[in-house]
């Protein structure tokens, strides 16, 4: 078996990922933190998902150097220095059972994945002592509404609206789609036809999977032309995979008032950008830059 090597010769020797674990995690928590009081979950999202990579990269390296019943037969390993737990801790100040707990949460990763973002969800709520409001944060878990001005541009493009496969029948008095599609009826489940208003929910996975779900339903020639409002989030994968179907984007200026059967407003933390799928670039342009500006993504 490798002889550790000693703590002042180890940690200058670490790889710089595993020194700064420590720090790495802190700032991740730091934008948790951030995420939460803002109420913007997408982003939350994207940190708690960075802070399980923080955790799983850790966990692999230390079955490795450190060895154990779960990793490590440390003769085997060429590239990473050997050690003992003690060693390990003290260099990096995490404790084998908090390595060992983490380990146990990436056998069951989406109910971890899951209990992280409702744990921060519902301390983010209890700290702002108010419930949700979709538009703003993009949780999906309440039902809010896209303003009738909006609808009515899309109206405008698409003729009229064959199917909405993410919606309320309270939203329907706007919509007016020919086909609506309730939480109730999954809307992931059934093929899209025809001409389609999608503002999906917003949590994650949820708004990726309809993302998805829109992308795929146009590559297969099922829905003839549609529009999809969402946040935009141009920094996540689901905004690329749109951007690189949809025919046209429009960003808006300012922000998309959603609202509530109620009457409450949302005070959404960004903009929206309305994605077009279809062959009248010059229609939907028309109609949409009046209220921000259109690019075609290439």
């Amino acid at each position: 078996m490798t002889k550790p090597v000693p703590f002042k010769e180890f940690v200058p020797q670490l790889p710089a990922v595993i020194r700064e674990t420590k720090v790495k995690l802190t700032v991740t928590k730091a934008a948790v933190d951030i995420a939460q009081q803002m109420r913007d979950w997408e982003k939350l999202h994207i940190a708690i998902e960075e802070m399980i990579d923080i955790q799983r990269d850790f966990v692999e390296w230390w079955d490795k150097a450190v060895g154990s019943k779960h990793g490590g037969d440390r003769s085997k390993i060429a590239d990473q220095l050997s050690c003992s737990a003690e060693t390990a801790e003290k260099a990096t100040g995490i404790a084998p059972w908090q390595v060992s707990r983490w380990r146990k949460s990436f056998k069951h990763l989406d109910a971890y994945r899951k209990a992280l973002f409702e744990h921060e969800y519902r301390k983010a709520m209890a700290l702002r002592g108010t419930t949700d409001q979709r538009g703003a944060s993009g949780t999906g878990d309440n039902e809010w509404f896209t303003p009738a001005e909006h609808i009515e541009l899309a109206r405008a493009v698409l003729g009229e609206i064959d199917l909405d496969p993410a919606t309320h029948a309270k939203a329907q008095k706007i919509v007016k789609a020919k086909t609506f599609l309730t939480k109730a009826d999954n809307g992931l489940a059934c093929e899209w036809h025809g001409r389609v208003w999608l503002n999906p929910p917003y949590a994650q996975p949820a708004i990726a999977e309809f993302v998805s779900k829109m992308c795929a339903e146009r590559l297969a020639n099922r829905v003839s032309a549609a529009i999809m409002l969402t946040h935009n989030y141009t920094d996540t994968a689901w905004f690329y995979e749109a951007a690189s179907v949809a025919d046209a984007i429009c960003f808006t200026r300012g922000r998309v008032k959603f609202y509530e059967p109620g009457g409450a407003i949302a005070q959404p933390t960004q903009g929206q950008a309305f994605f077009y799928f279809g062959d009248k670039v010059e229609l939907f342009t028309t109609h949409f830059q009046p209220i921000g500006f259109v690019v075609v993504p290439v």
